[in-house]
C-alpha cells in the first residue's frame, strides 16, 4: 500500500469492480456507482461504500434523519453535514467522504407544488442518501484502487476482511411472470393526443411521456444488475442495496457534475436504435439522427432549459455550450447528446446546483413545472426512482449525478422498469411508442 494523498491510501487489489462489490453487495445500504468498463469519456471512476453514518430520507413531503422527522429542508441538512467533514482529497480522486444515494423523481414535489393524481404503488422513500465516511474508489483510467476516508474513521480492515472472505452473492435472478405495461398502445395514443393538444394550446413546447413495465421475480437484484451491466455498458450505472428492495440502474446520461467549481450537464434528447451486424447501416443511422431537424429541435429546447437551471447558481456569463448535437452510441441505441458547462458563483455549492436543477429537464420537458403537472395527469403511476438521479456529493465540493433512465426498482418481489421520450409538436405517435421499446430492448428481454 502507498499513501499518495491526505486521507487516501492506494491499495494493491487485482480484482475487478464487480468482483470487489460481489463481496460487499449484501452489506447495509451498500452502494456502487459504476462506469461499467464502458468505452466512454465519462467512464473513469467507480465508487463503492457500505454502512453509512446516518441516513437522510424524504417521505410523504417530510425529511427524516435516521428515522426522525426534521424540521429543516433536506438539502440544507446535506450541506450542513458536508460542512462538518474534512475537505482534504487526493487530486485524482473526486470523492473523500460525503453523501451517496438516490434522489427520486418525486423529490421534485418537495421543491415545487405539484398535483397528486398518479397512483403511488411503490412505497419506497422519494430519496435515500447515506453519509459515508469512506469508500473504495477504482480509477479505471490509471487502473488503480484507492481507499478514501475521513479522519477518525478506520474501516479499511473491515473492507479488506470482507473482500478476503469473498462471501460473494452467488444467488440467481429469475422473472416469475411476463412483463406487463401500465398502458396499452391505444391508451398511449390517447395520452399522446392529449399532449399534442397541450402543445398546440401553448402550455408547453415539449413533454416527456413514459410507460412502466413490471414483472414478478425471485432471487438477487445484484445478480440482475450484473447481467444488465454486461449487456449495456452504461457509464452512469449504479446499484443500491435497500435491504429487501434495490435500485438497479444502467443509465447512459449524466445529470450534473461539479469539480473544482466547474459545472457540467449532458442532456440526452434524440434516440435511434442500433443496426446490429451492419457497420455501414449503423453509421448511417447515427448520421440520420444527428441531422434530424426534429431531434435537434427537441435537444436544443432542453439545452436552453438547462442553461437556465445552471445559470441560477453560476457565475454570471460563465454558462457555455461547448458541444451541441454529438452522437454517443451504446449497445442498443444511438443518442443525441449536448454538453452545457458553467462555473459556480462565489458562495454557491454543488448542493445548491442540485437543488436548482432538480429534476433534470431532459426527462420532464419544458417549461419544466408545467410539463411535470401534465406528466402527473397523464402517467398512471408515480415514477419513483425513475427520472430522478443517483450519485455522490463529496466533502471536497465535488458532485457527479446521473439521470436515472434505464433504471429499475425492485420492490416487494416485483421489478419495475420505465421508458419514455420527449414529445414535441411534430412527433409521430407510432415512432414515439416504438422508441420506448428501443430503449429497453437490452433490459426487458435480457432479464
Amino acid at each position: 500500500m502507498t499513501n499518495p494523498g491526505s486521507n487516501t491510501i492506494e491499495l494493491d487489489i487485482s480484482l475487478s469492480t464487480v468482483e470487489v462489490f460481489d463481496t460487499l453487495a449484501s452489506q447495509p445500504l451498500a452502494i456502487l456507482l459504476d462506469s461499467s468498463d464502458a468505452r466512454h469519456e465519462n467512464s473513469r471512476f467507480d465508487i463503492m461504500s457500505i454502512n453509512p453514518l446516518c441516513i437522510l430520507e424524504a417521505k410523504a413531503g417530510q425529511f427524516y434523519l435516521d428515522g426522525t422527522q426534521i424540521g429543516q429542508d433536506g438539502f440544507t441538512i446535506m450541506q450542513e453535514k458536508l460542512a462538518e467533514l474534512d475537505t482534504s482529497s487526493h487530486p485524482d480522486v473526486p470523492f473523500c467522504g460525503g453523501w451517496l444515494g438516490y434522489f427520486g423523481y418525486d423529490l421534485g414535489r418537495y421543491l415545487e407544488v405539484m398535483p397528486h393524481i398518479a397512483a403511488q404503488d411503490i412505497t419506497l422513500p422519494d430519496m435515500i442518501a447515506g453519509l459515508y465516511p469512506d469508500a473504495l474508489v477504482r480509477d479505471n483510467q490509471q487502473n488503480r484502487w484507492y481507499f478514501v476516508t475521513q479522519p477518525g474513521y478506520n474501516r479499511l480492515s473491515t473492507y479488506l476482511s470482507l473482500i478476503k472472505q469473498n462471501n460473494a452473492d452467488n444467488d440467481t435472478f429469475t422473472l416469475t411472470s411476463d412483463w406487463q405495461a401500465n398502458m396499452t398502445q391505444a391508451e398511449y395514443a390517447a395520452k399522446f393526443a392529449s399532449i399534442h393538444a397541450y402543445l398546440k394550446s401553448g402550455d408547453c413546447y415539449q413533454i416527456n411521456l413514459a410507460q412502466r413495465f413490471s414483472a414478478s421475480y425471485l432471487g438477487s437484484p445484484w445478480c440482475a444488475y450484473k447481467t444488465l451491466r454486461a449487456n449495456n455498458k452504461a457509464p452512469f450505472s449504479a446499484f443500491i442495496n435497500l435491504g429487501a428492495d434495490a435500485i438497479v440502474s444502467v443509465s447512459p446520461e449524466r445529470f450534473i457534475s461539479v469539480r473544482d467549481g466547474q459545472i457540467e450537464t449532458k442532456p440526452i434528447k434524440g434516440t435511434l436504435p442500433r443496426v446490429n451486424g451492419d457497420k455501414q447501416a449503423d453509421a448511417l443511422q447515427a448520421a440520420t439522427l444527428q441531422r434530424s431537424p426534429k431531434d435537434r429541435a427537441e435537444n436544443v429546447m432542453i439545452v436552453d432549459l438547462l442553461r437556465n437551471d445552471l445559470g441560477k447558481v453560476a457565475k454570471p456569463g460563465s454558462v457555455q455550450v461547448p458541444k451541441l448535437f454529438e452522437i454517443e452510441s451504446f449497445p442498443a441505441v444511438h443518442h443525441l447528446v449536448s454538453t452545457v458547462t458553467a462555473q459556480l458563483a462565489e458562495g454557491k455549492t454543488a448542493v445548491d446546483q442540485l437543488r436548482a436543477a432538480f429534476p433534470g429537464g431532459s426527462i420532464t420537458g419544458a417549461p419544466k413545472i408545467r410539463a411535470m403537472e401534465i406528466i402527473e395527469e397523464l402517467e398512471p403511476h408515480r415514477r419513483s426512482a425513475y427520472c430522478g438521479s443517483i450519485g455522490y456529493l463529496s466533502a471536497c465540493g465535488a458532485m457527479d449525478t446521473s439521470i436515472t433512465i434505464r433504471t429499475l426498482v425492485c420492490h416487494q418481489q416485483k421489478i419495475y422498469c420505465w421508458a419514455g421520450g420527449g414529445i414535441v409538436a411534430d412527433s409521430d405517435c407510432e415512432l414515439e411508442y416504438q422508441e420506448t421499446y428501443h430503449k429497453v430492448n437490452k433490459i426487458l428481454p435480457i432479464l
